[in-house]
């Protein structure tokens, strides 16, 4: 039986938040396609419908998250104080399924393939460039490298905060970075 447009659309999103989701909470190599088909609620088969393997399916979930469609960006009319107030929260640090794809996967990501670094790679521009537009800075330049070392370092908080086996060290790693970016 035939499958509607409009289904195949539902189908790939479907697929897409699945991976994303399970990516971010145990990484790569951890997420079988038959784990993703199966949070998806599909059939292993249907994911050839869409993919043409694992690789092009860890690709398209990045550009899926990192790069959606103007009209779907949740983050692109949030002033940049209250988004860093939000990124460095204890919920986004506890929240790896639905969290940030750089501070959950951005080590194992660097080495994946062409394809998933080039999507990386835009969304990371596109990142600093909607930072730069209220970064300090008399200049330009000086206003792009100062969203560079904002956002390289909320990144990096995350990853340190998930890491770290104490709360306490772990909360204060977020919290001096809010006040760092903030300054």
């Amino acid at each position: 039986m035939k499958i509607s447009r409009d289904k195949l659309v539902e189908n790939r999103r479907r697929i897409l938040d699945a991976a994303a989701r399970l990516f971010r909470e145990r990484g790569f190599e951890a997420v079988t396609v038959a784990e993703v088909m199966k949070a998806a609620e599909l059939t292993h088969g249907a994911f050839y419908n869409h993919f043409e393997s694992k690789d092009d399916l860890i690709a398209k979930a990045f550009a899926h998250v990192l790069l959606p469609a103007p009209e779907n960006d949740r983050f692109a009319e949030m002033e940049f104080a209250e988004f860093a107030r939000s990124y460095l929260s204890a919920a986004h640090r506890d929240d790896r399924g639905s969290g940030c794809m750089f501070g959950a996967l951005g080590t194992e990501a660097a080495r994946c393939n062409d394809e998933t670094r080039q999507v990386m790679t835009e969304a990371v521009r596109k990142q600093i460039d909607r930072f730069s537009t209220t970064a300090p800075g008399e200049t330009a330049q000086e206003r792009r490298r100062a969203a560079m070392a904002r956002w390289s370092a909320m990144v990096g908080a995350v990853i340190l905060a998930r890491t770290v086996d104490d709360p306490a060290l772990s909360d204060e790693l977020l919290s001096a970075t809010l006040d760092a970016v903030e300054a």
